[in-house]
This record gives C-alpha cells, structure tokens and sequence, in this order.
C-alpha cells in the first residue's frame, strides 16, 4: 500500500497574521501542481493567523491543509485561553498537533492529555498528527524504543483500527528540536519502523499498513531526501525551516533535489 507523504510546517509562536498572509502566497509561487500530486502539505500557524491563512487558500484555491498547533478536548466550556476542536473544524482546519514535546514539557500535557485530544479531534472531523518522542538522557539510556512505544499505545487507548490508519503520527526526537541536530536517517528509521510495529500490535495490521509516520527534528533541506528515503518514514514534521518559503518549497521538493 502507497503512502502519500505529508510534509508539515510548524510555524509555532512565530508569524503575525500580515506576516503568515505573505508566507503562504510565496510558498504557493515556488510549488507547482507536480508537487501536491506527490506530497501533500499542510502550515499549521498560530491561532491568531488561521483566519486569514484560511481566507488566502480558499480564494487562491492552494492546495494546502490548513492546520492548528493544538486544541483543547472539550467542545465547549470554561476554560480561559484554551481553543476547542469545533472551533478549529469550523475554520477548515485538516491536521491537529497533539503531543507536540513543547506542550509536553512546558505546559505538563500528560499521555492521557493526549490521548483525549486525539479522541476530540477525530471526533470533530479532523485528522491528528499525534508526536511522541525521547529526550536526550532516555536516547543515551537507550530506552528510546521503549519510551516512544509507551506514549504511542497510550495515545492510540480507545482510538478504533480504522482511525488509527487514517491518522498521523510524529518521531520527535526532543533533543534534536531546535538544535540543528538530526537523527541519522538509520536511527529514523528504526523508531518509525517500531512505531508502526506498535501500531500493528495495537490495532492490527491495516491500520499499521495505513497510518503515515512522521520524522521531526531539526528537518532542512539539505537532510530530507536522506530521511525520506526510508521505508517507514512518510513524512515530516518541519519546525524553523517552515518559516521560510524558500526552504519549505525546498523540503517539499525533496524528491527533486530540493
């Protein structure tokens, strides 16, 4: 079974709403029709952008999925700040982050956080791109395996096998976030190729043949193809260099050198 990759762009706390407007019609210069035949891409900018990013792919017609950095599990309620999944479905929001290892570590979200997030953005219509990944003294422990394989069937708890199969999930590695270092495209593979074990494992060989696995970390151009090329890696979750249109294009293009 084909996987069409995924290629994300995680803008985080980066990109006023003037600033994502302009972001996305240069990107949308640089790729061509060729290129969404190939990979599908999705930008997941701050909340406070989503409207107006929204606006420009729907009036330029641009076939990227929009995407939210994350969201709260309930509908509707009192909690000040927080960002309800309905909210993001009414916008045409495709993709979710859940787990990302920021909202891990600095804001606590634990494996059952996610795991009810997960279950409230399937369940408004939208796809997750649920992460899970290692620190560096877990890496050095060697207990990666081990701890990726914990968060990915915590996650997945209560999620049906055809679910799972339409989702996404990330390998984050937490120590390569930010640092400009990179897992080795071996290393990469061997943790998406026990994620989709896992999976299968989990909620059978279908959804582990059809869920699409995710490498994040430090991605650039210069190291996509590399990562690309391994068996149980369908994509990418892109952090700095998604800010850039040039270098995003770039990534996309992996396939062509980039």
């Amino acid at each position: 079974m084909a996987r069409k990759p995924l290629i994300s762009g995680n803008w985080k706390m980066h990109h006023n709403h003037f600033e994502a407007i302009q972001t996305v019609q240069k990107l949308s210069y640089q790729l061509t029709g060729a290129d969404y035949d190939a990979v599908d891409v999705s930008i997941h900018p701050p909340f406070t952008d989503l409207r107006s990013v929204q606006t420009v792919l729907d009036a330029d017609e641009i076939p990227i999925a929009l995407g939210a950095q994350h969201c709260h599990w309930e509908d509707k309620g009192a909690f000040t700040g927080e960002v309800s999944p309905l909210m993001l479905a009414k916008l045409d929001v495709a993709y979710v982050i859940a787990g990302h290892s920021e909202r891990r570590d600095l804001f606590g979200e634990t494996d059952e956080m996610v795991n009810r997030k997960v279950k409230a953005i399937l369940a408004a219509g939208m796809t997750p791109i649920m992460c899970v990944g290692e620190h560096l003294d877990e890496r050095e422990a060697g207990v990666t395996e081990e701890r990726v394989s914990s968060q990915l069937r915590a996650g997945l708890a209560g999620v049906s096998p055809e679910q799972v199969g339409a989702m996404v999930i990330a390998y984050e590695p937490i120590w390569a976030i930010g640092t400009g270092r990179t897992a080795t495209p071996d290393d990469a593979q061997t943790v998406c190729a026990t994620l989709r074990k896992v999976v299968g494992e989990a909620v059978g060989a279908e959804a582990a043949e059809g869920v699409r696995i995710q490498y994040g970390g430090s991605v650039k151009p210069t190291n996509t193809a590399e990562l690309m090329a391994q068996d149980d890696v369908d994509g990418a979750l892109v952090g700095g260099a998604s800010l850039d249109p040039d270098n995003f294009s770039r990534i996309v293009q992996y396939r062509l050198g980039g």
